[in-house]
């Protein structure tokens, strides 16, 4: 019978984490060869290939990719098993992870966290990209993900979404800002600011104005919303930003933009597929899924 102890899934899930032996055994502070011989332990016990190996790095084989699952499941179920028998003994405190886009902080940390802070929970809270997010919950490195138009795949499963339009965002008195409907077209001449590739807002866009053969002028490439707030308030150009993102008090003009893949987008409150949740991260995310404004439903 095969069977993967903590020193194993620990240094498997790293080689997955960061593609690399090497890298996997600096995270660790172990030795490279320590990496390589416990991965060919595991691969002579289960009599299969688990990595290809290049000189890029490494990458999982069919094989590997369903040990992954296999540890995965297996860290999940103990960590669920862990707060269950911490319940027995009596023992309250709790850990839950949230990766969330920096568009829903503001929400998340008013409405979400206001109402539901307990003595009894430590929370980490990453601020990433889309992909990050998703990347995150896949591997089991966070409970909850909030994201913006997250890619389809078979990795995490939406407990809440809700639909949130992408904007345009504009100076006072901008040219656009006299249009009645406003399409990606309309925004071509005009130097924008962007987030970079991996943020849901600009894949969506780089999506739509490559199928419609538009070539927007990205003057300014930045990780911070903050910076694409500022960058429309001092006159340098437009952002784009779901209207949740923008503070209302904000010196800008929003525009919903028509494009029916830009009108259609969508906000996603996220977790793990098929993983069992703890009692603790269960009671969070039906509480965000709630209390967030972020997941009311728009009309």
């Amino acid at each position: 019978m095969m069977t993967f102890d903590r020193r194993d899934i620990r240094i498997y899930l790293a080689v997955h984490r960061h593609g690399s032996i090497r890298a996997a055994a600096d995270s660790l502070g172990v030795a490279p060869s320590a990496v390589s011989r416990q991965i060919a332990e595991m691969e002579s016990q289960i009599g299969v290939a688990l990595l290809d190996r290049t000189s890029r790095g490494v990458s999982l084989t069919d094989a590997g990719r369903l040990v992954l699952e296999h540890m995965r499941h297996v860290v999940e179920e103990a960590g669920y098993l862990t707060e269950q028998l911490a319940d027995l003994r009596g023992i309250q405190q709790r850990d839950v992870r949230i990766h969330c886009g920096e568009g829903f902080l503001a929400d998340f940390m008013q409405n979400g966290l206001g109402g539901f802070m307990s003595a009894h929970v430590r929370y980490e809270l990453l601020i990433g990209s889309t992909d990050a997010v998703v990347s995150a919950l896949a591997n089991g490195e966070s409970d909850i993900g909030i994201a913006y138009n997250p890619p389809v795949t078979g990795a995490v499963r939406s407990i809440a979404s809700a639909r949130h339009p992408l904007c345009v965002v504009m100076p006072p008195g901008h040219p656009l800002a006299a249009m009645k409907a406003v399409r990606l077209a309309d925004c071509a001449p005009f130097p924008v600011a962007l987030l970079p590739k991996g943020h849901g807002t600009t894949d969506l866009l780089m999506r739509v104005a490559s199928d419609s053969g538009i070539a927007l002028r990205a003057q300014l490439m930045t990780t911070s919303i903050d910076a694409l707030r500022r960058f429309v308030t001092a006159g340098l150009g437009l952002a784009f930003l779901p209207r949740a993102s923008v503070a209302m008090e904000e010196a800008v003009e929003l525009r919903e933009l028509s494009d029916a893949a830009l009108s259609g987008a969508s906000a996603h409150l996220m977790v793990r597929a098929r993983r069992r949740l703890p009692a603790s991260v269960e009671q969070l995310a039906r509480h965000l899924e709630g209390a967030m404004a972020s997941f009311a439903p728009r009309c």
